[in-house]
């Protein structure tokens, strides 16, 4: 796959990530990169994301997402690498 190729990841992140600004650390890293998509917390405690853009930028959220912010403790990162859709226009958290 070439580097430049544009790919979708979607990501599960559990631990404790909710109350820890973990969506907004997570909004303003895909930004910096120019990833879009979306991020939004879980009635079940975990953070639910969508990553769109140039696959070595997306992998860097993936990435991002075993840390998060400084507050935050990751316990685990479920990911699904699915077809790219084009469909964003931005990135930003969803609240519901």
């Amino acid at each position: 796959m070439e580097p430049e190729a544009k790919v979708r990841a979607h990501v599960f992140v559990k631990g404790r990530v909710q109350g820890v600004l973990f969506r907004a650390a997570t909004r303003e890293e895909a930004r910096l990169r120019g990833v879009r998509g979306w991020v939004k917390n879980l009635s079940d405690g975990r953070v639910e994301a969508v990553f769109e853009g140039d696959r070595k930028k997306v992998e860097e959220m993936v990435e991002f997402c075993h840390y998060g912010p400084p507050a935050a403790k990751v316990s685990s990162v479920e990911v699904s690498w699915e077809e790219y859709t084009g469909e964003f226009k931005d990135f930003y958290i969803r609240y519901q």
